[in-house]
């Protein structure tokens, strides 16, 4: 009788062995099927990249943006210089005038005093104001060109059929790429192709 059973347990040992074996030898073989369709998949993609510190140097709409707010840039500093000279000025004026007692009173002289105080402070007002606006601009402005870039881009590739297009800047994201895969030049030409300078228009 013992016999019996030992018999009967290794015959059931035996057959579990044998279940799992055929379970993992199926696990084994679709991950080995999941494994190769994933490596056909990715031989199957179509990759591109784009460099973008070439891009942005040679897209007109960007140069264009670019000259636009350097010359903002350039009259705000301008603007603000030629107030603080006329302001250093004033305060050169009230200083002689004040070790030279031109004036009738202290109260005089304290009324001239506070008005330099308070052109002063609208010069920093307005400076506050006016780098903000360049800072507000400059942001729309990247928006704008992302935007640009990002439309013409699903556009362009509507007919060439890349599964993926990566923007490269230096060495941050992109180590090595075979030149074959750069689409550069093609982007800035396309971007170029249909943007009309306002000063050509």
């Amino acid at each position: 009788m013992k016999r019996l059973n030992y018999l009967v347990n290794g015959l059931a040992a035996l057959a579990l062995i044998v279940l799992f074996s055929q379970c993992a030898g199926k696990a084994d073989n679709q991950a080995a099927t999941t494994a190769e369709q994933t490596a056909s998949g990715l031989s199957e993609m179509k990759i591109a990249f784009v460099e973008i510190d070439t891009l942005l140097s040679q897209y007109n709409f960007c140069v264009d943006l670019n000259e636009a707010m350097v010359k903002k840039g350039e009259n705000v500093r301008l603007t603000l210089n030629q107030k603080a000279r006329e302001l250093e000025r004033q305060k050169q004026d009230f200083q002689t005038k004040y070790q030279n007692n031109a004036y009738l009173s202290s109260e005089r002289a304290e009324q001239e005093y506070n008005r330099i105080a308070k052109l002063e402070q609208d010069l920093q007002n307005l400076s506050n104001k006016l780098q903000s606006e360049l800072v507000s601009e400059n942001e729309k402005n990247s928006l704008q060109l992302r935007d640009s870039i990002n439309a013409f881009v699903k556009q362009y590739n509507k007919t060439k059929g890349y599964s993926m297009i990566i923007s490269n800047t230096g060495f941050d994201n992109l180590l090595y790429a075979d030149s074959i895969y750069n689409i550069t030049k093609e982007i800035v030409d396309g971007l170029n192709a249909r943007y009309s300078s306002p000063a050509k228009q």
